[in-house]
């Protein structure tokens, strides 16, 4: 019969190619470039799909977690390394923006106003990436801030174990401000007495896709609906590997295909290493806009 060699075929190609992963419920994207033997967490995408940028404690960087980027050649993803503005501390969370102007990351180096803040570094037309420039006070505080993601009205979302939330950790959402953010604004309907981190917006800001900690001791990702200005109760994200004991966390939507997500977890086939990068179809997001 012609059908296997035709499936070990489809099969391998959802192993290199970022493009054909698009094919299948999830695949694994870039096996021994993006994803390795180490953790890899929270992937993020150029809009000209031409470099993926993403967070590994893998050997070669300077610090414990480090920003890694590969480049698009072949149709692959090939020469992973590590950026210049890694730090000795650690450096997590990347996000692109629609612009291109700016990379938005998360790190816990010295000079911050306490643990994780926030951080953004400029983006240059040859694809250079720039000093790295905390964000102002009115987002970092003297708590943790991670996970950045700006949605195209510039409205940022983040998480945060500052007080004044429902849980521990909680989403905070902030609105441009000039160059700077407004007051952060914690996101009723979505936050709990749970954990809520890794935030990203979907549609616009339509919609929320996050992470949330709960009593088995994993980490599942959901997806919450805006709805006549309130936030809908969230649904799971339908994915094979998003079981309650798992550890699933990080997904962003893919600038250069907005239909797709990328998703930091463990699947049990195909696995590189610890938390592997994968991807997926974007839910299908249907909420209004007026969630402020």
């Amino acid at each position: 019969m012609r059908t296997r060699p035709l499936l070990l075929a489809l099969t391998a190609s959802l192993l290199f190619t970022p493009a054909a992963s698009a094919l299948s419920e999830f695949g694994i994207e870039g096996m021994g470039m993006v994803s390795s033997r180490a953790d890899e967490l929270r992937a993020t995408v150029s809009t000209d799909g031409q470099r993926i940028l993403w967070a590994s404690n893998r050997e070669g960087g300077v610090g414990g977690w480090d920003l890694w980027q590969a480049t698009l050649r072949d149709k692959r993803w090939m020469d992973p390394q590590p950026l210049a503005l890694n730090s000795a501390s650690d450096e997590v969370d990347p996000f692109f923006s629609a612009d291109g102007r700016w990379l938005y990351f998360a790190s816990n180096r010295k000079g911050g106003r306490g643990g994780f803040d926030l951080y953004r570094a400029p983006l240059a037309a040859n694809g250079d990436i720039g000093a790295a420039q905390p964000l102002g006070n009115t987002v970092n505080g003297r708590q943790d801030e991670r996970s950045p993601a700006v949605a195209d009205n510039g409205r940022l979302l983040f998480a945060s174990n500052r007080s004044g939330g429902t849980g521990g950790w909680d989403l905070w959402a902030a609105a441009r401000d000039g160059d700077d953010f407004a007051a952060p604004v914690g996101m009723a309907g979505i936050n709990t007495a749970a954990d809520e981190v890794d935030g990203s917006w979907l549609g616009g800001g339509r919609a929320v896709v996050f992470a949330r900690t709960n009593t088995q001791g994993g980490t599942q990702l959901w997806v919450s609906q805006c709805r006549q200005r309130q936030w809908s109760e969230a649904a799971l994200l339908s994915l094979s590997f998003n079981t309650a004991g798992s550890e699933t966390r990080g997904a962003l939507i893919d600038a250069n295909k907005p239909s797709e997500l990328v998703v930091s977890g463990k699947a049990r086939a195909p696995r590189a290493g610890g938390l592997d990068i994968y991807r997926m179809k974007a839910p299908t997001v249907d909420g209004s806009d007026d969630c402020r």
